[in-house]
């Protein structure tokens, strides 16, 4: 066989490899997102994002992501919300989060197709992952901008992937 025959091979199992053996193992991420109705999101719509966990590995830590989507119409640099949060042992958390989506100097921060952005916006510290002990999480996202209804976003919801 030529050489660039085998580089294709080599590259094609490499992807093949790549794409179907995680389909073999556990998937370490979960992502739920709420509809803001009509993109006019009002401080008293408090969408719940419930999901049950089981570990399988319970040294594994996780970080924890807001996910905002907004149209290019959307007027501000940030975004306000509480983050409610309650574990499966009881214990309830709220946090106030300012989002930073967008700076003068590099526009939005997210990724963009047409008109419509994306942020997966890291809320747990980088160098300290959360451990998820087994049962149901319940987080709230709660629209505390000064705005109400707050225009031009359209969804909004919590991501929590494994930690490298």
């Amino acid at each position: 066989m030529s050489k660039h025959i085998l580089n294709y091979i080599s590259i094609f199992v490499l992807l093949t490899s790549y794409l179907l053996l995680p389909a073999c193992g556990t998937v370490d991420v979960f992502e739920k997102n709420a509809t803001i109705p009509k993109q006019l999101w009002k401080s008293s719509y408090k969408p719940e994002i419930v999901f049950t966990v089981d570990p399988k590995d319970t040294t594994a830590r996780y970080n924890i992501y807001i996910v905002i989507r907004h149209t290019d119409a959307y007027r501000y640099k940030n975004i306000w919300i509480n983050f409610h949060s309650e574990a499966p042992n009881g214990v309830v958390q709220n946090l106030p989060l300012n989002l930073q989506l967008a700076t003068d100097s590099k526009g939005w921060l997210g990724t963009g197709m047409d008109d419509i952005f994306e942020h997966r916006i890291l809320i747990t510290p980088p160098q300290s992952p959360v451990p998820l002990n087994a049962g149901t999480y319940r987080f709230k996202l709660e629209n505390i901008m000064r705005e109400d209804p707050l225009k031009n976003v359209m969804n909004v919801g919590v991501r929590v992937e494994k930690a490298p």
